[in-house]
């Protein structure tokens, strides 16, 4: 399944998943460099979902703080 997703990379909330009316939101304490965030994305997603972090993708917006993911059970 596919999902929207809205970005809060270095929050003090992270990790943690909340939904809002325009998809998810992904609250990570990791920054935007190097790629770090979006690993805490795909945990932070992955423990939401209960599933394995190598079934979430990022399909779109690697470097955006909008991104479009992909969960397959």
């Amino acid at each position: 399944m596919q999902y929207t997703v809205r970005v809060k990379p270095g929050s003090r909330r992270g990790p943690r998943v909340d939904e809002d009316d325009d998809g998810l939101v992904v609250f990570v304490r990791e920054r935007a460099v190097d790629g770090a965030a979006n690993e805490g994305v795909v945990r932070a997603l992955a423990a939401h979902f209960a599933v394995a972090p190598s079934r979430v993708t990022i399909l779109r917006g690697h470097s955006a703080r909008i991104k479009r993911v992909e969960v397959t059970p």
